[in-house]
C-alpha cells in the first residue's frame, strides 16, 4: 500500500521517438537520453512477446541409425556424476496454528472460532487475524470498526504486521482517532522490526518530511530492506534513486536498473515502461532495443497510457520491431482516447490511407472491448 509520493527529480529531455506527448491527466512522461540519469515519478507492477519461432523437424525415416540426430547429452552425463542428495528438510519443532492454517485453506469462519478466544486472552497474532477477518469481512460481516480495535490489541502487543495496518489507520483517521506523530513512530517500529510494507511506508514519510536528497538519502536504508523483501514499489523506488542522486556509491548505482528489472517483474507498469526507455537509451547499462520493446508493449498492454503512446511512436519508427503502421495507429488511437494529446502521432494518423485507418480504429475498439 503506497502513501505518500516520492519527490520528483526532473530528467533531461527525451529522445526523438518519445518527444511531443502531452497528458491530459493520464501520467508524465519519464525517463530520459542522459545514460546517467532518469527520473523519479510518484510511486504507484505477461510474458514479453513472442518472437516467431520456425520448427525444422529432422527427417529420420529410412535413415541409418548413424544418421539419425543425436539425443544429446544430459546434464547428468556432462557432470560425470550424479547430483549429490537434497539435504533432509529439519523437523518443525513448533506448535502448528490451527487457526491461521483454516484462513490459509479459506475457512474463514473456522479462523475466527479459533482465533477469537486465543485474541481475547492476549495472543498478539491471533489479535491480528481476527482484525484481518473483521476488516476485509471474510465469512463474517465487515466491521471496520471491532477490525481496529484488534489491530489496536495486537500492535500494543508487539506484532508488526498490526503495527503497520494500526499505523495507516492513525494516518488516515479512519475508523480511529487521526494522530499523524503516533501513527509515523508506529510505522517506524514496525519498519524496525522487519514489516517490509512499513519499510516502504516510513520510507515514503521521511521523503515528505525532508524534500530533495536529503529524504531519499535518510529513506534509503528502509527502501533498501522493503525491496530486498520483494516490494516491488521500493524495488523502483530504489532503481531510481540509485540512478540520479549525487553520492550514491558506484556499487549500487550500477545495480540500478536491476532493481527497476525485478519491479517490472513483478507487474509495476511504471517500472515496465522505464525499463523500456532505459533499454531503448542505453540508461544504467547497454541498450537493447528488442528487449526495450518487449517491455514497452508490457506496459502498454497492462493500460498504461504513456506506454501506449511510446509503443506507437517504436512502430513508427521501426524501433526494437518492424515498421507496422496500422498497430502505431491502433496504439495512438487507444492512447488519445484515455486523454494523451500527441501532434506528431496525429500527423501520422491523418497521414494513413481509409483502409489502414479502419483497421486501426477496429483494431483498437477490439482491444478495449476485450
Amino acid at each position: 500500500m503506497t502513501v505518500l509520493l516520492c519527490a520528483v527529480l526532473i530528467a533531461p529531455p527525451m529522445a526523438a521517438w518519445a518527444q511531443d506527448a502531452s497528458t491530459d491527466d493520464a501520467g508524465a512522461t519519464v525517463g530520459g537520453s542522459d545514460p546517467k540519469r532518469g527520473r523519479i515519478t510518484p510511486f504507484n507492477g505477461a510474458v514479453l512477446p513472442e518472437g516467431e519461432q520456425t520448427v525444422v523437424k529432422p527427417e529420420t525415416e529410412g535413415a541409418k541409425e548413424d544418421d539419425k540426430p543425436s539425443g544429446g547429452v544430459n546434464v547428468l552425463e556432462r557432470m560425470g556424476a550424479a547430483l549429490p542428495e537434497l539435504p533432509k528438510e529439519k523437523p518443525f519443532a513448533g506448535k502448528p496454528d490451527e487457526a491461521y492454517g483454516a484462513f490459509q485453506r479459506g475457512y474463514y469462519l473456522t479462523a475466527m472460532d479459533l482465533a477469537l478466544p486465543r485474541a481475547q486472552l492476549g495472543d498478539s497474532a491471533a489479535q491480528t487475524l481476527v482484525a484481518e477477518i473483521l476488516s476485509q469481512g471474510l465469512g463474517v460481516a465487515r466491521k471496520p470498526k471491532e477490525a481496529a480495535f484488534w489491530y489496536e490489541q495486537a500492535a500494543k502487543s508487539g506484532d508488526p504486521t498490526a503495527m503497520f495496518k494500526y499505523a495507516i489507520l492513525m494516518m488516515e483517521g479512519r475508523d480511529v482517532k487521526r494522530d499523524k506523530q503516533a501513527s509515523e513512530e508506529m510505522m517506524k517500529k514496525a519498519a524496525d522490526l522487519g514489516n517490509s510494507s512499513a519499510q516502504f511506508n516510513y520510507g515514503q514519510i521521511l521523503v515528505a518530511d525532508m524534500p530533495g536528497e536529503r529524504g531519499l538519502k535518510a529513506a534509503l536504508p528502509y527502501y533498501e530492506k522493503s525491496a530486498a523483501q520483494g516490494i516491488a514499489d521500493a524495488q523502483y523506488a530504489l532503481s531510481q534513486i540509485y540512478l540520479n542522486v549525487d553520492g550514491i556509491d558506484e556499487n549500487k548505482r550500477s545495480k540500478a536498473r536491476e532493481w527497476l528489472l525485478r519491479a517490472a517483474h513483478s507487474g509495476y507498469d511504471t517500472a515496465q515502461l522505464d525499463a523500456a526507455i532505459w533499454l531503448i537509451e542505453g540508461i544504467g547499462g547497454d541498450r537493447n532495443l528488442e528487449d526495450g520493446f518487449g517491455w514497452m508493449r508490457r506496459a502498454a498492454e497492462s493500460g498504461n497510457t504513456v506506454a501506449q503512446n511510446k509503443l506507437a511512436h517504436l512502430y513508427v519508427n521501426a524501433i526494437g520491431t518492424r515498421p507496422d503502421p496500422v498497430e502505431a495507429a491502433k496504439w495512438y488511437v487507444l492512447s488519445r482516447r484515455a486523454g494523451l494529446k500527441d501532434l506528431a502521432l496525429e500527423d501520422f494518423y491523418l497521414g494513413l490511407n481509409d483502409d489502414q485507418q479502419k483497421a486501426a480504429l477496429s483494431a483498437a475498439n477490439k482491444y478495449r472491448s476485450s
